[in-house]
């Protein structure tokens, strides 16, 4: 199976947990062709955030959150060894070409104005992925932010249209945050791109969706009641 997995910058919290998932990957990697696109997360919100107090446009601020995620895959490049590309690609080309060497690819943002879930789901259009599953900071999608409130309802199933109706407040700024971009959900409903949206804190629920397991929050043509 050919899967794209988007994980958020905010997941990786510890070198600990780049070691888990590389961990997880390389497990995965022999019977799946892997490409990871990773996130900037609170790393990259601090340095935007940054920017702007400087006075730097949002084209800046979007290169700089750039900059932040391609360090990131390069860490979790460097945690995988030889098992992945050596560089992250810059492109989806660039991707493609990558994968011809049989290894795992890992990049983060290509150009402003793209957040990486938007990165991964045209990534998985490029590519022709059977899944795209995004690791998130919680464990699926809510009816409304559940930090903010305890009661919010998590959903196990939504078509792409109810979560583009979920989604589609998301500030589309550098750094913005929400359950996935809107962006991303278009893209993946036009290619009926299959997508679970799920807990990336636990590392190795990557290897229970990608195994069939009902984890975190399915996204599809029919939600599954």
């Amino acid at each position: 199976m050919l899967v794209v997995v988007s994980i958020g910058g905010s997941v990786f919290s510890s070198w600990e947990i780049f070691k888990k998932y590389a961990e997880v990957i390389e497990m995965l990697k022999d019977e799946h062709e892997l490409f990871v696109v990773v996130g900037g997360g609170k790393t990259a919100r601090e340095y935007i955030q940054m920017a702007r107090s400087l006075g730097a446009s949002e084209g800046v601020c979007d290169r700089i959150g750039i900059e932040i995620t391609r360090i990131h895959a390069r860490l979790l490049i460097s945690a995988l060894g030889d098992c992945a590309y050596p560089v992250p690609p810059e492109d989806y080309e660039g991707a493609r070409l990558a994968s011809l060497t049989g290894k795992v690819v890992v990049m983060g943002g290509v150009s402003p104005g793209y957040t990486t879930d938007a990165v991964s789901a045209i990534l998985a259009d490029y590519v022709k992925a059977d899944l795209l599953v995004s690791l998130t900071s919680t464990d699926g999608v809510y009816e409304k932010d559940p930090e903010m409130y305890p009661d919010a309802r998590k959903f196990d199933s939504l078509t792409y249209k109810e979560l583009l109706d979920i989604v589609t407040e998301t500030e589309l700024k550098a750094g913005s945050k929400g359950p996935f971009d809107p962006v991303g959900v278009k893209i993946a409903e036009r290619s009926s791109i299959s997508m679970v949206i799920a807990d990336g804190r636990k590392p190795e629920n990557l290897a229970r969706i990608i195994n069939g397991e009902k984890v975190g929050t399915f996204v599809g043509t029919v939600a599954v009641r």
